[in-house]
């Protein structure tokens, strides 16, 4: 056991010298051996080591007994120790979650808290390879998400320093042998040995079968744990490059969004990742009812034919495909319509916050297909800023007659979220002269005059 657990600490840089360690121990073997074992490396390593032991306050008088095991085994081997009580059941009804993970979560706050108090480097713990094996085969069977079937990490960063596990690489069976090898009797908890705990029953009827086609089992899960590990890693990173290049988050409204074109470019793997790492970004905690069929919506839809579609995700959270917008958000601002009179010369604010100006010039100057530009004797003021109407034209230049407003958004490929903000500069006569920075109408010409009208649209948050 000692030459793999060393082999393991040497290949995965667990520790460096002189570390201060902290050590998870509940009396129990896996604990107890770890911390024996760390023991043994005190003088090469420099370590100064710690052990915490926690009584969840959830099996009485044995409880009590496991810490007084602890802090005589402490005191055998020259240990510090840090104990403590944790109210499982108070966490357990005020935060409405069950006992196992009620007692997790309180734990891990005190690991943190002890980490920052004695600015300690690294939190040991002992999950072995047996515990490794079967936290994967429940998840291969009760999740399709393949970033967990990594299992349990190896390394992972934690407070103020590092979570490690050096004993994954080896069995309960070696853990039992180094038990019995150093004269270690530790406590055992009759719980483990009920079938009604899931993973209990993993541990006593899958994992026996699989490990008799298979006694290396617990070595293959691992090597197939690390390698799922350093492929996460990798297309985390480009997923993340992916989101920063492509995406425009607007965090203060809760909304994000990217051109489909350039989205579609990107492999299929990365498209999947960069559904779960937006999710991320817009909510705060990711709801429980987000599911497989959530990312297959979403993939369904980026590859859709259809211009316009909408999905409803929890939360108020709503996807939405205009052409080849795609926009993740949970409130949509009311179309409210409005209309404004344009003062020549003057400035039209409008509720997006898009500006409208007229002026007078003595020269048309160049202009762009945000100004509309004509003689002042061609329009009929005065002029009126509003959005569309139903049956709305305008004449277009080239055309015998005249073309509908709402045929130009859609060959535009206006989104139709957007259609009913979008302004339309009116005439005396109430007609439509200009499908602003989209369209405009025939008045839109240069003549011989001396004085013209310049209209410029500088666009707001449409």
């Amino acid at each position: 056991m000692n030459k793999d657990v060393s082999n393991f600490i040497q290949k995965h840089q667990l520790f460096h010298h002189g570390a201060t360690v902290l050590v998870g121990v509940s009396g129990g073997p896996d604990s107890m051996a770890l911390l024996h074992y760390l023991n043994t490396l005190k003088g090469d390593w420099g370590f100064r080591i710690i052990a915490i032991t926690i009584d969840h306050g959830l099996r009485g008088e044995q409880s009590q007994q496991d810490v007084n095991y602890v802090k005589n085994s402490c005191k055998s081997w020259g240990i510090e120790l840090i104990e403590t009580t944790l109210d499982v059941q108070s966490y357990k009804l005020n935060e409405r979650k069950g006992t196992q993970v009620a007692a997790r979560e309180l734990r891990y706050l005190f690991f943190e808290e002890q980490m920052k108090n004695f600015n300690a480097d690294y939190l040991v713990l002992g999950h072995h390879g047996d515990d490794q094996a079967e936290t994967m085969l429940m998840r291969f069977v009760r999740n399709a998400n393949p970033s967990l079937l990594k299992g349990i990490p190896i390394k992972r960063e934690f407070g103020n320093g590092f979570i490690v596990r050096p004993f994954l690489p080896i069995t309960k069976e070696d853990i039992e042998s180094y038990c019995s090898d150093h004269e270690i009797y530790p406590r055992r908890d009759p719980s483990n040995n009920e079938d009604i705990y899931t993973r209990n029953y993993f541990r006593h009827k899958i994992l026996p079968l699989l490990e008799d086609q298979n006694p290396n089992l617990h070595k293959s899960l691992q090597r197939l744990s690390e390698t799922i590990s350093h492929d996460e890693e990798f297309l985390a990173g480009e997923t993340t490059k992916l989101v920063e290049k492509e995406i425009t988050f607007s965090k203060d409204v809760g909304r994000a969004t990217f051109k489909l074109s350039s989205f579609l470019q990107y492999p299929f793997a990365l498209q999947r990742r960069s559904f779960h790492l937006i999710l991320n970004y817009l909510y705060r905690t990711v709801p429980n009812g987000l599911y497989y069929v959530h990312e297959n919506q979403f993939l369904d839809l980026i590859h859709s034919k259809k211009p316009n579609v909408t999905v409803d995700f929890p939360m108020g959270l709503k996807l939405r495909k205009t052409y080849q917008n795609v926009e993740f958000y949970f409130h949509e601002p009311p179309a409210i319509p409005f209309v404004h009179s344009l003062p020549v010369p003057g400035v039209v604010t409008l509720p997006n916050g898009s500006t409208i100006t007229a002026s007078l010039s003595n020269d048309p100057g160049e202009y762009s297909k945000n100004e509309l530009v004509c003689d002042v004797n061609d329009i009929k003021l005065p002029l009126t800023i509003r959005t569309r109407k139903s049956g709305d034209k305008i004449k277009v230049r080239g055309l015998n007659g005249s073309k509908k407003v709402k045929d130009i958004f859609i060959d535009q490929k206006i989104p139709l979220h957007l259609r009913d903000h979008w302004p339309l500069l009116i005439d005396q006569d109430g007609k439509v002269i200009w499908l602003v920075g989209l369209k405009k109408g025939n008045i839109d010409r240069i003549n011989h005059s001396k004085k013209f009208l310049r209209i410029h649209y500088e666009k707001g948050n449409i």
